[in-house]
């Protein structure tokens, strides 16, 4: 799309970014008021659902799409997924139970997982490398802005309004976006001689699905080591397995295994596994400082978070624009992720809301200069007819980091949790339950219970309900949960800093090849280099002929 005006790229981006605003604000909305929502529809039991399905389906429809838009072209794909995200969000709204509610999401799911797969890949269509550059950091920005929005919007719209204008206030939002994209986006050439590697795709969802399910539940709603869980990993396996030897074998495969000989996608790929992994947690984990530890409500919860998105925001741009005029990425990533590691760590160590505010602005920073790199760093490797196939994969490999990172993360925090609350209590003589009378050893077991630190109002009435003499020993009590759960967050934190160390360690073996200033540079690189490859080959065969 190179032979467009640089005025008709405009309104396209501007096409792409609403497009990419909609899908971002809505999934950041719901977040703070899903709970709420959840128990007027009485299904607190199936909370966990509505997220989940959403991942699996945006999860799976992100991976499929790549290689379907490299044959079919963007536009089709950026208009169904519009759609489609628009019809989940319409029917979400009506939904009067929570198992509508799960269906529902899970096609917003894949209309979102679409949208943002194919928008980030459009704008690799419409820029080279060079220039692309600060059009990602803008796109990264759009996320920092919906996250900052989205939770403090979706919070005051289900305590003043109806909760299902939370999903049909964007609409309109969606409806231009799809106006915008179905006139100014050109039509492609479509590569009708590639087949679709239907088996490959069976496979690669086959694969998905019981990893990222076993995942979720390991640790919260199964054992890991139960047979529930090992058998959603053990199929995962077996259908990775099959998915390598078909496109082992496939002319035209969905994700070509020849992508992971890229060195270059390969560790930005993984080093974008283990930033979002880091990012999760961060975002996730502070919560339970914030909320636990000192006491602060849900409500000015969320603004403790707000600078680390404020500040990503502010170097996503920042960053954009220097890699577009330099040409150059690799010591942003590493700066980034060094960065990011500071904040991490100062985030196990923090000890007040004043520091964990410091360390949420300094992750920010980090994340603000690292996350526009390694997508770029990824299609900038490829040539240009597998743009979609390499976004994809670096959009499954954060999805997938953001997940996994969670549970390992949340099954390190429960351990030591359980671990730490053992130990104090063990240590305390007057905690020895066995002298309490059965009624008051009953009033107190809610005490002993890590989550009453989440549920200010509820803690704060069971302690009021029991009598003086009593609220002295319930003091004693959340102290020592506080504390346990504190010492279970610094460990939670140090592994997660520890991610952070060996994405930062593999940033530094990454190469670097300059940004492209032209789309078709790959393309007659590789013609040069094919070229010189047969003229090579027949030198070295001429001998032979001639002394045949």
């Amino acid at each position: 799309m190179e032979h467009l005006s640089q005025r008709q790229k405009l309104a396209i981006m501007i096409a792409i970014m609403s497009a990419m605003f909609f899908a971002a604000i809505n999934q950041t909305i719901v977040s703070t008021a899903m709970p709420r929502i959840s128990a007027l529809l009485n299904g607190m039991d199936h909370y966990t659902w509505v997220i989940t399905i959403y991942m699996l389906t945006s999860t799976i429809s992100t991976v499929l799409v790549g290689k379907l838009s490299d044959i079919y072209g963007r536009k089709p794909f950026l208009i169904l997924g519009i759609v489609t995200f628009m019809i989940g969000a319409f029917l979400c709204g009506t939904s009067t139970t929570i198992f509508q509610m799960i269906t529902y999401r899970g096609i917003q799911g894949v209309g979102g997982g679409i949208i943002m797969a194919t928008s980030i890949t459009a704008v690799g269509d419409l820029f080279a490398p060079k220039e692309r550059a600060k059009w990602t950091g803008l796109m990264m920005a759009i996320f920092g802005f919906s996250s900052v929005l989205g939770p403090t919007l979706g919070g005051w719209m289900v305590d003043h309004m109806n909760w299902e204008w939370i999903f049909w206030i964007f609409l309109p939002i969606g409806l231009l976006s799809f106006v915008l994209i179905l006139r100014l986006f050109p039509k492609t050439a479509v590569h009708s001689s590639e087949k679709l590697d239907i088996w490959g795709s069976l496979f690669m969802t086959l694969t998905i699905v019981p990893l990222l399910l076993g995942f979720t539940w390991a640790g919260t709603t199964y054992a890991w080591t139960s047979w529930e869980v090992m058998s959603l990993f053990a199929a995962a396996a077996l259908a990775l397995l099959i998915f390598v030897m078909i496109e082992a074998r496939t002319a035209s495969p969905i994700l070509p295994l020849s992508l992971f000989r890229n060195s270059i996608v390969t560790i930005s790929n993984i080093a974008g596994f283990l930033m979002n992994a880091g990012m999760m947690g961060a975002l996730i984990y502070l919560s339970f400082y914030i909320q636990g530890v000192e006491g602060v409500s849900p409500t000015y919860a969320g603004y403790v978070t707000m600078p680390m998105s404020i500040s990503m925001i502010i170097l996503s741009a920042i960053t954009g624009r220097a890699m577009s005029r330099t040409g150059k990425y690799k010591k942003y990533a590493i700066l980034g992720m060094f960065i990011m590691t500071i904040g991490m760590l100062m985030m196990a160590y923090m000890s007040s809301i004043a520091m964990a505010v410091a360390s949420m602005v300094v992750f920010g920073f980090g994340l603000g200069l690292g996350m526009p790199v390694f997508t770029l760093a990824a299609q900038n490797s490829v040539k240009p007819s597998e743009l979609g196939v390499v976004t994809s994969s670096s959009q499954l490999f954060r999805n997938l980091g953001g997940t996994i990172g969670i549970a390992v993360l949340g099954s390190i925090m429960s351990s030591r949790l359980s671990s730490n609350i053992q130990s104090a209590v063990a240590g305390t003589q007057q905690m020895d339950a066995s002298k309490l009378d059965p009624a008051m050893r009953e009033q107190l077991m809610p005490f002993l219970n890590p989550q009453i630190l989440l549920n200010k109002p509820e803690l704060e009435s069971l302690r009021a309900a029991l009598p003086q003499p009593m609220q002295a020993v319930v003091d004693q009590l959340l102290a020592i949960l506080r504390e346990a759960l504190s010492s279970a967050l610094t460990t939670v934190f140090l592994a997660g800093t520890a991610l952070l160390v060996v994405a930062l360690l593999l940033v530094l073996f990454m190469k670097e090849i300059p940004l492209r200033s032209s789309q078709t540079a790959v393309t007659r690189a590789e013609d040069s280099s094919a070229s010189a490859e047969n003229q090579e080959r027949t030198a070295h065969t001429s001998p032979s002929l001639s002394k045949g």
